[in-house]
């Protein structure tokens, strides 16, 4: 029987080439979506769940508070953290502390290789984490000062076919690190990445007399803890502020800027947390969410369409059903006969979505910013979703349509008696109404995106980036040296006729400052009264090269000696100070962590972060022999030119630096790539969802037309024009249109508000972005239904009345 099933299954898909083809090629784009999308949420969600102690680690992140109300978030904190709630909890069981460094220079023999992010650990990385080490003890790697552990492709590119275990390298020119370990390289899915780690025990020796183990206003260590089996984090974090307030009472009174420790699961890192200090730019669940309700909708539009054809052609099925009963077939194999349909429909769609996306990972790959592969037909994470998919589709597209065909009446159905009732139309009406509302929602949010993001990148950010390259900080031995060094190679780049302006910072605009000083506060007021504020280190020309507006005071200047003790606010700076006016500021003296700086200038607010961050209180401090990332303005088209003379100038004055840059406005649009991947991630679903709606449209039509064909030749007898028969085929679609507009408008007008909240600096929602896409799916909509439309209004009307 079931032989049989799938026999007369095939002969009915190769009589109805059309129907047969448009549900495939529909349920296949639909799969083929669902699973792109799917393997790109399963690799967010599996973000550091390799790590065997996952479920017990946290990052301990601070919260700081001035005056009682919340100011600013770390992924970071104090120093103490780890090794204190080591000895005061029996519930943590382990504790890692890490430090994020950039740039350093490593020497073996003649070799010499540039490392860009890397952290200093504290001995129990490897035995907490499991980044597996190919070499080494995981117990001691890590316990001793000026050690290193390095990971595969650092220790290839350094030490080539050599062991380097035991061997010594230079850091940054001058300092010796034995190599203890090497680990395999960080998998792509952890939010710690990093090409090598010092001892924790080299920056203890660097630093003493000071102990940071007991330092509770060092900012910017990450703090990981491992819990014991069972502990509630909930219990263990109530514990933390009486033991703060036990160890640091007396430092943390001084300020109203309270610090509070909060406990973050390892897993949920990489989703859900967007603070001061993370290791790297995060994702966001949100948008991973969203994703997957994309997905959900796209496979859901293919299987309504399957649904919605197959019920429209019930009346053509109907006296084959009748023959079937009155020859003694039972319902429940006719629904045996219809659903093995449905499961060879989504058999034939799945082998095609799976040949889609083999042809689009590529591009999807590019798109996203991630790197899914074909390696994935060995995972169950692959094949569970497809699986489930083909399960699912075929259950659930099949199951509605095998009931309602073989519910039919054989008696009435060989009298030609059967009509399409109401609740059928109803139902295909419904359905189209919420594919197209499905369609119109996604693509209001996509022009949401991307008007945002278009907004973000219009707006004045209150600096000039224009042609401008920024060159990475150099590494020199000498520290005598280094200001002749920077002071010849500013003046010989100065020189040249191509280059208007050079100025050294401790950051560049697009990058966040990581430097935080809290307790700031007029000279002469209350200790209590110290806030916090981020901190630029500069030299002189740094407003000059940026052309940053000052609206009180003055800029830097060589000409006052007692410049190196003055600093330069912006204007919300000034306001958190207590000046309302900028002006009253000026000359007023701070105390900035026990020295005297007098304010001599107030900038206007400008944008040192993307616009979806706010305004921030931001200091601009001089440090004249700054080691910082060098901004060069260049004047004229011709940038190629002048890279080629910066670059020989560089390895003239800094000889073994790698000579690395970028241009800064380039940078400054990284941030946000994130959302322009999702636009553009987004914007090919939705465009995927209108289609596969389009196809299941065309069907319909198809079918529509179909029944009306002698209603058609009867109105072109009585008179009526072609196109008052294509206008009368129009407003059925027309209207079902209107109505999804009006079910999607809200439901995308909210969605797209609770997205725009996420952004300081943010588009208006306007009235366009909801009658375009409105307007366009009605277009598409138009166009899909036009061939059939205007075929059967051409129709000769003998023909039409002829027809069976």
């Amino acid at each position: 029987m079931i032989k049989n099933y799938f026999k007369i299954s095939w002969r009915n898909m190769l009589r109805n080439k059309a129907f047969s083809a448009i549900n495939i090629v529909g349920l296949a784009l639909g799969v083929a979506a669902c699973i792109l999308i799917l393997q790109y949420v399963a690799f967010e969600l599996s973000y550091d769940n390799f790590h065997k102690n996952a479920p017990n680690i946290y990052r301990v992140r601070q919260d700081r508070y001035n005056e009682g109300k919340l100011s600013t978030q770390w992924a970071a904190g104090a120093y103490a953290v780890g090794n204190s709630f080591k000895d005061a909890f029996p519930e943590v069981q382990d504790y890692v502390k890490l430090l994020g460094r950039n740039n350093s220079l490593l020497d073996y023999g003649d070799r010499s290789i540039k490392i860009g992010r890397f952290y200093v650990a504290s001995p129990s990385l490897f035995t907490m984490f499991s980044f597996p080490l190919v070499a080494g003890d995981p117990k001691t790697a890590l316990k001793e000062t000026n050690t290193m552990v390095v990971s595969e492709s650092v220790a290839k590119r350094l030490f080539g076919n050599e062991n380097p275990i035991g061997k010594t390298v230079k850091a940054n020119k001058r300092k010796p690190f034995k190599i203890t370990g090497i680990y395999k390289d960080m998998p792509a899915n952890s939010h710690l990445k990093s090409e090598i780690f010092v001892s924790y025990a080299t920056f203890k020796a660097d630093v003493k007399p000071d102990d940071p183990d007991q330092a509770w206003q060092w900012d910017g260590c990450l703090t990981y803890i491992q819990l014991r089996p069972g502990t509630n984090p909930k219990a263990l974090e109530a514990k933390f502020p009486p033991l703060i307030d036990k160890l640091a009472g007396a430092e943390h009174k001084k300020y109203r800027s309270a610090a509070i420790y909060l406990l973050q699961p390892l897993r949920d890192i990489h989703l859900y947390s967007h603070l001061m200090m993370e290791a790297e730019a995060n994702g966001d669940g949100k948008t991973v969410y969203l994703l997957l309700g994309i997905a959900f909708f796209i496979v859901v539009i293919a299987w309504v369409n399957y649904v919605n054809l197959a019920t429209a052609r019930a009346i053509n099925r109907a006296k084959e059903v009748g023959v079937r009963k009155a020859v003694g077939s039972l319902r429940s194999q006719l629904i045996g006969q219809f659903m093995t349909e449905s499961v060879l429909l989504n058999a034939f769609a799945v082998v095609l979505a799976l040949i889609l996306v083999a042809l689009a990972l590529p591009k999807f790959n590019e798109i996203s910013g991630q790197q899914l592969s074909f390696g994935l037909l060995k995972s169950k994470m692959f094949w569970l979703p497809l699986v489930g998919l083909f399960v699912v589709g075929a259950f659930f597209s099949g199951m509605y349509p095998a009931f309602v065909l073989s519910g039919f009446k054989p008696v009435l159905v060989l009298k030609g008696k059967v009509m399409a009732t109401r609740q059928g139309i109803v139902l295909r009406k419904s359905l189209v109404v919420f594919q197209f509302a499905a369609s119109l929602f996604l693509l209001v949010g996509t022009l949401a995106v991307f008007q945002q993001i278009r907004f973000m990148r219009s707006q004045s950010l209150g600096l000039n980036i224009e042609q401008t390259l920024v060159v990475n900080p150099p590494i020199v031995a000498d520290d005598s040296t280094y200001m002749r060094q920077l002071s010849a190679f500013r003046d010989e780049l100065l020189r040249k006729s191509n280059i208007k302006g050079v100025t050294a910072s401790s950051v560049v605009p697009g990058t966040a400052s990581d430097w935080n000083a809290g307790g700031i506060r007029l000279k002469g007021t209350d200790e209590s009264q110290g806030k916090q504020y981020r901190v630029i280190g500069t030299d002189y020309d740094f407003l000059k090269t940026y052309d940053l507006k000052l609206i009180a005071g003055r800029n830097f200047s060589k000409d006052f000696g007692t410049d190196p003790k003055a600093v330069i606010f912006n204007k919300m700076a000034i306001q958190q100070l207590g000046f309302p006016n900028p002006a009253d500021a000026i000359g007023k003296e701070i105390d900035f962590w026990g020295d005297v700086f007098t304010i001599v200038g107030v900038t206007d607010n400008f944008h040192q972060q993307s616009l979806r961050d706010a305004y921030e209180p931001l200091i601009i401090r001089l440090i004249p022999d700054l080691r910082g990332y060098f901004s060069i303005k260049l004047s004229g088209g011709q940038a190629s030119a002048a890279v080629a003379s910066i670059r020989e100038e560089w390895n003239r004055f800094f000889p073994g630096n790698p000579f690395e840059y970028e241009y800064l406005d380039q940078h400054f649009n990284d941030q946000y790539k994130a959302d322009q991947r999702f636009g553009q991630v987004f914007g090919i679903f939705t465009g995927l969802a209108i289609l596969v709606a389009c196809l299941g449209l065309f069907g319909l039509a198809s079918f529509t037309t179909a029944q009306r064909t002698k209603e058609i030749g009867i109105r072109k007898v009585l008179g009526s024009s072609v196109f008052a028969i294509v206008e009368m085929l129009y407003r059925e679609f027309v209207v079902l249109v209107a109505i999804s507009f009006v079910v999607a408008t809200p439901l995308a007008w909210y969605a797209v508000s609770q997205w725009l909240d996420t952004y300081a600096f943010r588009t208006d929602i306007q009235w366009w972005l909801f009658l375009v896409p409105f307007v366009a799916v009605l277009l598409i909509a138009l166009i899909t239904v036009s061939f059939q439309s205007i075929k059967a209004a051409l129709t000769n009307p003998v023909t039409s009345l002829r027809s069976e």
